[in-house]
């Protein structure tokens, strides 16, 4: 897989619009959504966790490498998808989890974390320092030294580099740290400025000759992206679109290196600007929140049918699916209380409804996962009529129609997820849609 992925970024250098894209999330629906994609396309699929999502400790998601390999492994077998066609990336690998502790232990638990990563068949390795420790000099808001981070990027690829001695397929590097904040920006959104050119080749020049300096010469060739900022983003209600226009600069600076730009939160773009996107050099297009809004999108259409039907079959009880969600965000509010501002009302809806997708940190809750199957239970008894389903999910009712899917909730989940994931997959050139 080393090799595909080597030979779509030399093809896209070569000056084909190709690219590729990262499904960033660990949810079940999402990722067996994207190989039903992948394996239509008879494509490859990239799948990426991110540091604090899968560490040597478990992550947020109680799961380390080796469990998450395991893990998205069953899901191939399940969906009858070569697991052997699956790209496995490491997101953010660094101190940033540890980012309270001083530099010398942060980076020690960064190197044992980027060696498990590694030992466990990840082989995209995004390699990301730039975020300070307690030790460093400055306050919160000033801007680590491009030095330290350079030097450190090296520190974890030396360990990459050395725990795979023996393998066949080598890591292939990401590198770059001026990103978009993960998972959407705290604050309201207007424009953002791209990554400006003098600053993109201080980095990129000090990493390459911190990796030197290393002896990490062939490691370096082995870089295949460096991350920028291109000017795209989103908030809980808005989507700062792509704008060619201002990242000119940009887009012909890459033309001298042999690696591509890596694009994060492209989540939302418009589809012609996610093709534009890849035409400019952004050829790896990272998502993820917007695949789990669009899970949510489905459940709650599929609730609201639960509850129309329950007019009509009161004996069964329903899901509440909607409520125990908000219940549950409610008693553990520290993945989303950071992140949303205003008054209790405004609150109560960017819970259900921002773009920022909190509520992906909690689909795994027992509670929640409960609520889920007892909601796709009475649907498959049920029956959901074409009429309902014509009003809540029009495009998977027309789908139906014509013998495309099945009518069953899991059926409408994947068909809602793909279809943002076959909008990516059309943006760099690997399908034409769902």
């Amino acid at each position: 897989m080393t090799d595909t992925l080597k030979n779509i970024v030399k093809a896209h250098k070569q000056g084909d619009a190709v690219g590729i894209y990262s499904v960033c999330s660990a949810n079940q629906y999402v990722l067996e959504a994207s190989m039903n994609q992948a394996k239509q396309d008879d494509s490859v699929l990239l799948i990426e966790s991110t540091s604090n999502q899968v560490d040597q400790f478990g992550g947020y998601m109680n799961m380390t490498p080796d469990q998450f390999v395991s893990y998205v492994h069953s899901i191939c077998q399940r969906m009858d998808f070569p697991a052997e066609q699956v790209i496995l990336g490491g997101d953010h690998l660094g101190p940033n989890v540890w980012q309270g502790k001083p530099s010398d232990e942060a980076m020690k638990l960064a190197r044992d974390l980027i060696k498990a990563y590694v030992l466990a068949g990840y082989t995209k390795i995004h390699l990301d320092t730039s975020i300070r420790c307690a030790d460093d000099p400055g306050d919160k808001n000033t801007p680590l030294a491009t030095e330290t981070i350079a030097e450190r990027a090296a520190q974890l690829c030396e360990v990459a580099e050395q725990t795979s001695a023996s393998f066949k397929n080598k890591p292939l590097y990401i590198v770059g740290t001026e990103v978009p904040t993960p998972g959407g920006a705290r604050e309201e959104l207007t424009e953002l400025i791209p990554t400006k050119i003098d600053d993109l080749q201080d980095s990129i020049e000090l990493t390459k000759q911190a990796f030197y300096d290393r002896h990490l010469q062939d490691a370096w060739e082995r870089v295949i992206a460096v991350v920028v900022q291109p000017g795209v983003e989103f908030g809980d209600l808005s989507v700062v679109d792509y704008d060619r226009s201002k990242a000119w600069e940009l887009i012909h600076f890459i033309e001298r290196y042999h690696f591509v730009y890596e694009a994060h939160s492209t989540d939302y773009q418009l589809p012609p600007k996610l093709k534009e996107l890849v035409e400019d050099h952004f050829a790896i297009l990272k998502v993820g929140p917007g695949l789990t809004f669009a899970l949510r999108e489905a459940i709650f259409a599929l609730a609201q049918m639960e509850r129309e039907l329950m007019q009509l079959h009161r004996g069964l009880s329903a899901s509440n699916i909607i409520d125990v969600i908000d219940d549950v965000m409610l008693n553990k509010s520290e993945y989303w209380k950071k992140h949303y501002h205003g008054n209790e009302q405004e609150l109560a809806y960017a819970r259900k409804y921002s773009y920022s997708d909190r509520i992906r940190y909690y689909w795994p809750a027992a509670e929640i996962q409960a609520a889920l199957h007892v909601l796709i239970q009475n649907l498959d008894k049920l029956a959901i009529p074409f009429t309902l389903l014509g009003q809540y999910m029009p495009n998977q009712y027309w789908a139906i129609r014509n013998g495309k899917i099945k009518a069953s909730p899991v059926h409408l989940i994947h068909h809602k997820i793909q279809e943002i994931v076959s909008i990516y997959a059309s943006a760099t050139n690997q399908s034409s849609g769902v």
